[in-house]
């Protein structure tokens, strides 16, 4: 298995031009049952490219982008630059540099399931101010909605290198609850991509857990894609339906 901080690097083009961002509704109820204002200051943890940063500076809101990966942080930077209240930051879940008791919110897209849990409970305990929250989000791709969807999941099943071991699926209610120390507030949001060819081979090649160009499997995954995109195309596109899940709570109790 790669090193979680460095699994993204060669696939930032596919990732900023193919992943779902995130739905604006997730912030309501972080207004209502967490307080969030555009005064909040957020850690955005695992930051990425940015999609997730994006909807807290809209909202007016100061944020930290804590990011490990070199090739990801800069795709971040780039994405980000007509927010001066964003400020890129060389960090990790566990060790993020920010000072004690700086931030209102940490937030975390697509990413919790890469930190060592306990080690970065530890660390948002200590970067949160005394009220603080936790929120975590993943667009969880639906595995059986459709035929087409039940198809890729098979695929990936089949060509993907380490899927079964890095899927963020295996982060349940008992994994949350050992976190949180009680069970999170959850909110679902629906979100879907549509995608020609060309779209949805990004969108597989975006993925760490896929063989690239230079690993075994890569010429077949190709084209048993080609194949299931023909097989289920309407008008030569494909649909991803998603669950947007917010999952949040305070860990200074």
């Amino acid at each position: 298995m790669l090193e979680s901080t460095q699994r993204f690097s060669g696939r930032v083009d596919n990732y900023v031009r193919y992943r779902p961002r995130y739905p604006a509704a997730i912030l309501e109820p972080l207004r209502t049952d967490c307080g969030l204002t555009p005064n909040s200051i957020i850690a955005d943890v695992g930051s990425g490219t940015g999609f997730l940063a994006e909807l807290f500076l809209s909202n007016g809101n100061s944020v930290f982008g804590i990011e490990p990966n070199d090739e990801m942080r800069e795709a971040g930077e780039r994405f980000l630059r007509i927010f001066p209240k964003f400020q890129s930051v060389a960090g990790t879940a566990e060790g993020t540099t920010l000072t004690e008791d700086s931030v209102d919110f940490v937030a975390a897209g697509q990413a919790f399931h890469w930190f060592d849990r306990e080690r970065c409970r530890g660390e948002f305990r200590r970067i949160l101010r005394p009220q603080g929250w936790v929120m975590l989000v993943w667009n969880d791709r639906r595995t059986d909605s459709t035929p087409f969807l039940s198809e890729y999941e098979n695929l990936l099943q089949r060509y993907g290198t380490d899927y079964r071991q890095v899927d963020h699926k295996q982060i349940d209610a008992a994994v949350l609850r050992e976190f949180f120390r009680t069970d999170p507030i959850k909110k679902g949001f629906p979100n879907h991509q549509h995608f020609d060819f060309p779209a949805l081979k990004g969108r597989l090649l975006s993925s760490s857990y896929v063989p690239d160009a230079t690993q075994p499997g890569y010429k077949e995954m190709l084209s048993a894609l080609k194949e299931l995109f023909d097989a289920h195309q309407d008008n030569g596109r494909v649909t991803f339906e998603y669950d947007t899940l917010l999952y949040y709570g305070q860990v200074h109790s």
